[in-house]
């Protein structure tokens, strides 16, 4: 499973919409924590085997760049079979792959299922948080609606669910109380 029990003391789960800023959050996170902390991203293995398939960088499929855009629809598709065959199987190799610290951090939690098979597999150690922000504000961070994409599962599944250990909005009005909302979450 890639950790013992004592190993990690905590995972954060964290969950938005494209756009919402789980990306910029993850890392000022990182960036307070330091060495403590690992970033997962369930995505990861998609991209990895997109960057592979197409011979392209997998740095910029892992980036917020217009690289990334262009293979969207495709990740999907496969993501999606994948996982209708077995829905922890990119959970499974996020946390396979992941270094020995005591906190992690998985930046992209995007379905039900995906939370489901980190408790199921860790328990106590999980927190999760919901990032929200409004469309206008996404739409000023490059957002566009894209058919097949915004009206996935993939984007879609976690907007019923309302069982939130945080949830914060990220309009870019912050003065910081969203990262010590978030901060406070790690401490037992």
């Amino acid at each position: 499973m890639g950790s013992d029990p004592e190993n990690p003391r905590v995972i954060l789960l964290i969950s938005g919409k494209r756009k919402c800023g789980k990306d910029f959050i993850t890392g000022q996170l990182k960036f307070r924590l330091g060495y403590e902390c690992n970033i997962l991203r369930i995505s990861e293995p998609i991209k990895k085997y997109y960057a592979e398939k197409c011979g392209i960088s997998l740095e910029e499929l892992l980036s917020d760049g217009p690289l990334k855009e262009k293979y969207r629809l495709e990740m999907i598709i496969w993501g999606e079979k994948m996982r209708s065959e077995d829905p922890g199987y990119f959970c499974r190799i996020a946390c396979k792959n992941s270094s020995r610290t005591p906190i992690w951090i998985v930046s992209d939690i995007r379905r039900k299922t995906d939370i489901e098979y980190f408790k199921k597999t860790y328990g106590y150690k999980i927190r999760t948080v919901r990032i929200n922000v409004n469309e206008t504000v996404r739409q000023s961070r490059g957002w566009i609606y894209k058919q097949g994409v915004d009206d996935a599962e993939s984007e879609c599944d976690l907007d019923d669910f309302n069982n939130w250990d945080l949830e914060i909005t990220n309009d870019g009005c912050d003065d910081g109380n969203n990262l010590q909302k978030i901060l406070a979450l790690l401490k037992f």
